[in-house]
């Protein structure tokens, strides 16, 4: 499995617990030793398919995100305790089911396409997030999340918006959103 390093700015007080449990050896075996669940969460959303592997497989749920290799190890590494990572794929006219994204499993029909995504908090009508980009060559867009919000996302592409609730609230919240149809 080829991995992706991912640059981002953090500040010191971003540090974020790395603690895996079980096999970590996956970790190491996949190039993913040292990255910490952030670094880990998002260069495993932005594999290209072409590196895709039957080899490991991927879970993200709030509470953590979860390697499996084809021997059966386990290797499970929390999650921030103040944010949910988020995958959402907006489409025109195919989907699938999901609650919980698998970053090396999931496949949107919008890959490497241009979305303005904006993602409101109900209860405030605070903007949490606003901004262009792309969605990731899986046809996701990955997004951040303060934890226990109940927001209204919104995502545009080619004159055509989706529109659903989501909710950071609690220990099972939803981590893939894919029935965001573009209309």
């Amino acid at each position: 499995m080829g991995a992706l390093l991912l640059a981002g700015c953090m500040t010191a007080d971003d540090s974020l617990s790395t603690a895996p449990a079980g096999d970590t050896a996956i970790l190491a075996e996949h190039g993913l030793d040292g990255l910490d669940v952030r670094e880990l969460v998002e260069t495993l959303d932005a594999m290209p398919l072409s590196k895709r592997t039957e080899t490991v497989t991927t879970s993200i749920t709030a509470q953590t995100l979860t390697l499996t290799d084809q021997h059966g190890r386990t290797a499970e590494v929390p999650m921030p305790s103040d944010e949910i990572y988020v995958s959402a794929a907006p489409y025109q006219s195919q989907t699938h089911d999901c609650y919980y994204h698998s970053p090396t499993g999931c496949l949107g029909e919008l890959r490497n396409a241009d979305v303005a995504i904006t993602v409101t908090d109900t209860a405030t009508g605070e903007v949490i997030v606003d901004e262009d980009t792309r969605t990731l060559d899986n046809g996701f867009v990955g997004i951040w999340l303060p934890r226990g919000t109940e927001t209204s996302i919104s995502i545009t592409h080619d004159g055509r918006t989706a529109t659903s609730a989501l909710s950071t609230v609690g220990d099972d919240a939803q981590t893939c959103l894919t029935a965001m149809r573009l209309v």
